[in-house]
């Protein structure tokens, strides 16, 4: 007999189970909504690109990281890292028959050969969202909306939205006179609230050629506190005069006024000068959103304004915004914060097989519920009851729906809640009815 193969995943991989499935379609479904309110549309690209589509758009770090082979056909390929480099490429081949403003939404699977930490693996969903064909301050302003209103929709209401413009980071740079280390410098400052401030100087000195007066001074600054207010004012009082720092400080204060007049007020809206992001092809407006309960998982929902990606592809300008969600770090937080529903079938009702003679009426009645849009699972054998309920138990069901030969005669059926050991006996026309208002607390 030969061996058996072990079952297992590779590092950074994994398997989901119903437990942890179910609430990632939850979260996919919200999200969803939140998306095609504000009027972007669905759309899909390979897991496949060609190599020279994805090499040399996040930086070498990132580009270290890029899963590369050559195909059966010799060709140099490679799994796409992110979904923001091949939106680049979907709307410079697509945009003529788009048009512009392009407003997207698009879910799915990245690869990142990077080290496993908890709540990031190597294989990872995001829910990325861009508007893409407009420069304007408004788009960049809609993205802050749009975060908002996705985290509120998963459930959270302790939660920040840092904001920040590259154009102040590079406008700061030039006045310390160290345009030149840019973009070391500005990488380096993406891993501040990974390896804290200690290890940003030392690296920033080592790879940058700066020295260490001068990253102390970096990250002095980048670490200002105080309103927003405050901060803007500070920005325009030391490095107004800059026109970069000046163009990204307007559209800072543009984006906070407006938000906070669209609603989001300061309690959920900060400008934080640390926030730079790593990836080179950002140009403006930056974002990182944070858990008020679990800030050590680090950002949520990020991204930024990339005004020249699309450029590498086509001579139409065709500069963008936009961010993403990055569900499976979400998911990690919320089973660490317990709000994770563990429930293994996403239907609330079980209805129980108490005579096979009376399968026929079980599959009626599971039909006519699930018409009216209540989930039911009919057990598929005739087992005792009891055995059925602990079935139902240990699945995460809601209520079990009973019905044997006494309910038969008299036209009822009893409906028991399983967490309460509670039960109910209806008649048949009142099961529905019944069930929808003992669901009703546990509606999505």
């Amino acid at each position: 007999m030969a061996d058996l193969i072990q079952p297992r995943t590779l590092k950074g991989f994994r398997d989901y189970l119903p437990e942890l499935m179910i609430p990632r379609e939850h979260l996919l479904e919200r999200a969803r909504r939140v998306f095609r309110s504000y009027g972007f549309a669905p759309i899909d690209t390979p897991a496949l690109e060609y190599a020279e589509i994805l090499l040399g758009k996040g930086g070498e770090e990132s580009d270290k990281l890029i899963y590369r082979f050559l195909d059966h056909g010799g060709r140099d390929v490679a799994l796409r890292f992110d979904l923001t480099v091949p939106f680049a490429r979907f709307a410079a081949q697509h945009i003529g028959q788009l048009g512009t403003p392009f407003k997207r939404y698009h879910m799915g699977p990245v690869w990142r050969g990077e080290n496993t930490a908890h709540g990031r693996y190597r294989e990872f969903w995001q829910c990325d969202f861009d508007l893409i064909g407009t420069t304007s301050n408004a788009a960049d302003i809609e993205i802050v909306l749009v975060i908002h209103d996705l985290m509120c929709a998963l459930g959270f209401e302790r939660f920040h939205i840092h904001v920040n413009n590259r154009l102040v980071l590079n406008g700061v740079l030039e006045e310390l006179n160290l345009a030149e280390h840019a973009e070391h410098l500005l990488r380096e400052l993406d891993k501040l609230p990974k390896v804290g401030r200690q290890a940003v100087c030392a690296e920033m000195t080592s790879k940058s050629n700066v020295t260490t007066a001068q990253a102390d001074h970096i990250l002095t600054l980048v670490e200002t506190e105080g309103s927003n207010a405050e901060i803007l004012e500070r920005l325009e009082r030391d490095f107004g005069t800059n026109p970069k720092a000046a163009q990204g400080i307007q559209h800072l204060r543009e984006l906070v006024e407006a938000a906070g007049q669209a609603g989001v007020g300061e309690e959920y809206l900060r400008i934080d000068l640390s926030i730079a992001r790593g990836l080179n092809y950002y140009t403006g407006t930056v974002y990182e959103t944070f858990l008020t309960d679990l800030p050590g998982i680090g950002s949520i929902c990020s991204g930024g304004r990339y005004d020249n990606l699309a450029s590498l592809y086509t001579k139409q300008v065709l500069p963008g915004v936009g961010a993403s969600l990055g569900l499976d770090r979400l998911l990690a937080g919320m089973d660490e914060l317990h709000l994770l529903n563990k429930s293994a079938t996403p239907a609330p009702v079980l209805l129980v097989q108490f005579s096979a003679d009376r399968l026929g009426d079980y599959q009626r009645m599971a039909r006519e519920l699930r018409a009216q849009g209540i989930g039911v699972e009919v057990y598929p054998e005739a087992k005792k009851v009891g055995q059925q309920l602990q079935y139902a138990e240990r699945r995460g069901f809601t209520l079990a729906l009973i019905a044997g030969p006494d309910e038969f005669v008299k036209g009822l059926w009893k409906i028991k809640d399983l967490s309460r050991r509670e039960e109910v006996p209806v008649p048949a026309s009142e099961v529905a009815t019944t069930i929808r208002k003992m669901l009703a607390p546990e509606k999505d």
